[in-house]
């Protein structure tokens, strides 16, 4: 009786993830797509890989560093396999940290969040420097607003991932698949 209420909590809390992930995907991209401010579309798909990294550990955190990055790399038509690597990296590392030395709650969200999307709009804009040859200067500026303007909602998504990981930590210890 026990292993079935098992399996069943850990299937609700997968789905409650993948919900969690489409429907940022679909704000990411079908909404959010046309309030840009100055131009600039929001990343909100790698704050809420970071929230989970910070709130479930470094396994849960890869996992789901690996779907959005794939969302990402399909959202933005990033070269293949960018932004895969890059949020399952930074996942990872989250995750680690969060599992070691960081303590898990808004100032480790928030501070996490603001270095993985510093990075992530570095990686969008990589090959614009390399291979189109637009100044470093300017896409600098555009990068630091961008990354300002996705910190916005970091507060909408800290409640939600908050929640799931509670919801996750009462199946499963910390950073533990089984």
């Amino acid at each position: 009786m026990k292993k079935r209420l098992y399996r069943r909590r850990i299937f609700v809390s997968i789905i409650l993830h993948a919900l969690l992930f489409f429907v940022i995907y679909a704000l990411q991209d079908m909404i959010l797509i046309h309030l840009q401010l100055f131009g600039l579309v929001p990343l909100i798909l790698p704050v809420a890989a970071t929230g989970i990294a910070v709130f479930e550990g470094r396994d849960i955190g890869g996992i789901a560093g690996i779907f959005a990055g794939i969302m990402c790399d399909i959202s933005f038509n990033a070269p293949v396999g960018v932004f895969t690597v890059l949020l399952t990296f930074t996942g990872l590392l989250v995750g680690t940290l969060a599992d070691t030395v960081m303590r898990r709650g808004f100032l480790s969200f928030y501070i996490a969040s603001v270095v993985v999307l510093a990075i992530s709009v570095a990686a969008q804009m990589f090959p614009l420097v390399f291979f189109t040859g637009i100044p470093p200067q300017a896409l600098a500026m555009v990068a630091m607003r961008q990354t300002i303007f996705s910190m916005l909602f970091v507060f909408p998504i800290y409640p939600v991932v908050r929640a799931l990981g509670r919801r996750a930590g009462r199946i499963l210890p910390p950073g533990r698949i089984r």
